[in-house]
């Protein structure tokens, strides 16, 4: 008796568990069924960083083209939604030292205003973040030429995962 009460808690507690909503990260969406192809609209740039709008406008694309949930459209008519977005800011700050007193690590820092909202009339907003906050630190290579070539390779690695969390955040509604 005991034991088939036991089994039966054990049960209760695994279904109870099996419905709790609890999903895997990045493959649940919060997003209307309708939506089912974005705009991903050119960044603005008001940071003083060249290109980085350029390079997360493409990373964001790319984020979305491989869910293979949506279809990413060049016409923004043609869209169920549109993201748009501003980078704000964009730093790049050294957070270790080698023995020699170079910079080992650096940290990147975005900070950008984005908002994702269907494409009709009223322009409802889907999910919105006035100011999303990114940081992933990388570090130097000590035999780089140039720190600006080493920063540049980095910048797109960031920007990929700026790309993935950000969706996620969207689709997730974070």
């Amino acid at each position: 008796m005991t034991n088939r009460l036991l089994y039966c808690a054990a049960l209760a507690l695994s279904l109870l568990a099996a419905g709790c909503g609890y999903g895997l990260v990045g493959r649940t969406s919060n997003l209307p069924e309708d939506v089912r192809s974005i705009f991903v609209e050119t960044l603005r740039n008001e940071s003083t960083r060249a290109q980085i709008d350029q390079i997360l406008t493409q990373a964001i694309t790319n984020e979305f083209v491989t869910r293979q949930r949506f279809q990413v459209v060049s016409d923004r008519a043609s869209s169920d939604a549109v993201l748009e977005g501003v980078v704000k800011s964009f730093r790049v700050r050294p957070v270790s030292f080698g023995a020699e007193g170079r910079a080992r690590e650096y940290e990147i820092t975005i900070t950008a205003q984005m908002e994702f909202k269907r494409n009709n009339s009223d322009g409802d907003i889907l999910w919105a973040n006035p100011a999303y906050l990114f940081r992933e630190s990388y570090e130097l290579e000590l035999e780089a030429v140039s720190f600006l070539d080493t920063e540049d390779e980095a910048m797109v690695e960031v920007a990929e995962s700026f790309a993935e969390t950000m969706v996620i955040d969207l689709l997730e509604g974070f």
